[in-house]
């Protein structure tokens, strides 16, 4: 059967393992989002929604740049394409932040969506050992510094940064 037919696209990474990178992404934002489903409103299906849509969003910049007449005419920038992917994300991290008196809630949460996008783009790029590192780190920060940054405040005076 001649795929082509029916729309399929060649693509200069062989689609299996766009596949692999997607799953990777979904795995590591997976394991930023478990750490937020206990403490935040965006959790475990917010964070691998975003890193496998930045996932996405690199795979597909890297094969239109790839198209003949885009790299032939000099035009192609596929760092913009990172930029508006991470603009996105940001504009999603901003609306979990928000402001009450002197407290501010959602910080964390934002960050940890940004981190979830920038993983999701490093898997797209085949740094699975540095997704999966970073991926780790903010499991760690999240956790272990929570522990930290409780243990510092009086009692009185704990505030949680993702209610």
């Amino acid at each position: 059967m001649d795929l082509t037919a029916i729309g399929f696209v060649e693509t200069t990474t062989p689609q299996h393992i766009m596949l692999i990178r997607l799953g990777i992404a979904a795995i590591l934002g997976g394991v930023i989002g478990f750490e937020r489903e206990q403490h935040a409103a965006a959790g475990l299906r917010t964070h691998i929604l975003i890193a496998v849509a930045a996932c996405l969003y690199t795979l597909l910049t890297f094969e239109i740049f790839h198209l003949s007449d885009v790299v032939e005419s000099g035009r192609s920038d596929p760092i913009r394409a990172i930029e508006a992917v991470t603009a996105g994300i940001a504009f999603l991290g901003a609306g979990a932040i928000f402001r009450s008196g002197l407290t501010v809630q959602g910080l964390t949460t934002g960050a940890g969506m940004w981190l979830a996008g920038a993983v999701g783009v490093a898997a797209a790029l085949g740094y699975y050992g540095i997704g999966l590192a970073v991926a780790i780190l903010a499991v760690v920060v999240l956790a272990l510094m929570r522990r930290f940054t409780q243990a510092s405040v009086p009692v009185d005076d704990k505030r949680s940064d993702d209610r």
